[in-house]
């Protein structure tokens, strides 16, 4: 592991504070404590944290010697505290990647970052794929649910086209997880490559400007500890997402129009049925790979009842941003570019590292241990958290429930907290209890069109069958116009840092509703559980204790 050299005004910015100690009754959170945190995550010398470079790698620094002075377990490889990920990295050749569509209007050929995105193949680094189109609706199966969009269709050896989402009426959060599924459904019918289309709502919610703004990103798989690459299904060779000029393109003969099959989708419980469309496409791409590495950092504070340490509460919050912007056309040299992630997600580290600190410092010690996880790669897809699930420090079946702090909205003064995923088990009233003496409410998720559910890394326990919510600030008192506000303008932006005007009282307050949050979940008899008959603990804990709701 290579050795960083840091200067001693950094090492002076990396050694943890004196805050005083508290009780488990008289918990004490500070402004100050949140800002100096987030100051140090934030800064210019971190170049905005980017999974596998050497401002994470400081960053991780900071948050090991911050568990290292409060006192805590390493629970990282050889009993460090850093859990290093090997990650492949891909990125875009020279040539440009191409989706050519031929049928009965001809032949019309697509360039990535214009009508088009095109996903890269590491394992096929010279991509060239040829295969008919079949639109599969929206490429959904669940008998549950009663979605069966390949009923009579066969796409053996062919590329499916979907519409992006889910039916509308269909829950949010069932709906999020079987769409991150549609990869897996394809190859397993055979399919050797799949395109996306929107939908009406999807394009209102993530519109083609926006999805374009990342087309020149790499992509980034773990490896496992065996050397192979992570792929849930490496059947599809082939991906890509279309924009209408691409999408008339390959409807061109078809039986139904693009315009008829959005306008049945865009009723309630509308699933559009599937045909063989006339068309075919061949997509090329280059690409080229190599390996980087990047720590998760995990710590552990030891449980205090004989029986109930052996069980595992998990507080977890990713240490990663997106790194230093490129240089765009016409813009000058000199424009700040670094995306510095003061609220996405310094304020989140922030807000575990001071629940640590109030954990470690108390005289009751919590009866269930909690494992701390400042994960890496959560910007590239939720993948340190994954890989931390499929390779816990603890066996899995110890681990018992997971929060999850991902850019808590600390720019007004909240009064209420959203726990996605609230709904599917006893979380939710956990949350709801241990807030409520703080006048603090909990709310239902506001924006289920953005499908949050499946894009934090909560979500990675929750496939591993763990009781799990990812807390944000609410809508309440001037949320929803600050949630709006952001999400259109500092988010994965370079205005994410510390001249935003940041409530730092609200950063107190929500450190102290996690630590209540926390603090309930380790001390309760019984852990959190999901409730009886609900989708995701049928799925992925269907031989666990369930609760009644």
């Amino acid at each position: 592991m290579k050795r960083l050299a840091l200067s001693a005004a950094a090492l002076a910015l990396v050694l943890p504070a004196a805050l005083p100690a508290q009780t488990p009754a008289d918990p004490v959170f500070t402004p100050a404590a949140m800002r100096a945190h987030v100051e140090f995550l934030a800064d210019d010398l971190l170049q905005g944290r980017d999974t596998g470079s050497e401002g994470h790698e400081f960053a991780a620094r900071y948050v090991a010697s911050q568990f290292d002075g409060l006192g805590l377990t390493p629970a990282g490889d050889e009993g460090s505290w850093l859990q290093r990920i090997t990650f492949q990295k891909t990125e875009r050749a020279q040539t440009p990647a191409t989706l050519t569509v031929t049928g009965p209007a001809g032949t019309k050929r697509f360039t990535h970052g214009g009508d088009v995105l095109i996903g890269m193949n590491a394992a096929e680094p010279h991509l060239d794929v040829t295969a008919p189109l079949v639109f599969v609706g929206y490429g959904l199966e669940n008998q549950r649910l009663g979605l069966d969009d390949y009923a009579g269709l066969d796409v053996r050896g062919k590329i499916v086209v979907t519409l992006r989402g889910y039916p509308k009426g269909l829950p949010s959060e069932e709906g999020a997880h079987l769409s991150a599924t549609k990869a897996m459904i394809a190859e397993k019918h055979g399919a050797i490559g799949m395109l996306a289309i929107g939908t009406l709502q999807s394009m209102k919610a993530r519109p083609w400007a926006r999805m374009v703004q990342f087309a020149g990103e790499p992509d980034f798989t773990w490896v496992s500890p065996d050397g192979k690459p992570f792929d849930q299904a490496p059947g599809i060779r082939a991906g890509a997402s279309l924009d209408d000029p691409a999408a008339q393109a390959i409807f061109a003969g078809a039986p139904q129009t693009i315009a008829a099959i959005r306008k049945q989708a865009d009723r309630k419980g509308g699933k559009p049925r599937g045909f063989a469309l006339r068309t075919s496409v061949r997509i090329q791409s280059d690409s080229v790979s190599q390996r980087v590495t990047s720590p998760n950092v995990v710590a552990i504070l030891p449980g205090s009842d004989p029986v109930l340490k052996d069980q595992y509460v998990v507080l977890s919050a990713h240490l990663d941003h997106i790194g230093v912007s490129p240089v765009k056309p016409g813009e000058p040299v000199d424009k700040d570019r670094i995306n510095n992630g003061a609220l996405d997600n310094g304020a989140g580290i922030a807000t575990m590292l001071e629940v640590a600190r109030a954990m470690a410092q108390s005289p009751g010690k919590p009866r269930r241990s909690i494992i701390f996880l400042a994960s890496t790669g959560e910007e590239k897809g939720l993948l340190g958290a994954d890989y931390f699930a499929r390779h816990p420090r603890v066996p899995i079946d110890r681990i018992v429930g997971n929060v999850d702090l991902d850019m808590p909205l600390l720019l007004y003064p909240f009064t209420d907290v959203i726990a996605f995923g609230a709904d599917h088990s006893t979380l939710g009233p956990i949350v709801a209890q241990a807030v409520a003496p703080m006048g603090v409410t909990l709310s239902p998720d506001p924006m289920p069109q953005e499908t949050i559910f499946v894009r934090s890394d909560h979500y990675m326990f929750v496939k591993q069958g763990v009781p799990a919510v990812f807390l944000a600030t609410g809508f309440a008192n001037g949320g929803e116009k600050a949630w709006g506000d952001f999400l259109a303008g500092n988010y994965h932006h370079p205005g994410d840092d510390m001249r935003q005007p940041i409530d730092w009282q609200a950063g107190a307050r929500f450190a102290e509703a996690n630590y209540r949050i926390t603090r309930a979940m380790a001390d309760a008899d019984a852990p959190p559980r999901w409730f009886m008959n609900d989708f995701f603990g049928d799925l992925f804990a269907p031989q666990a204790t369930k609760a009644t709701n």
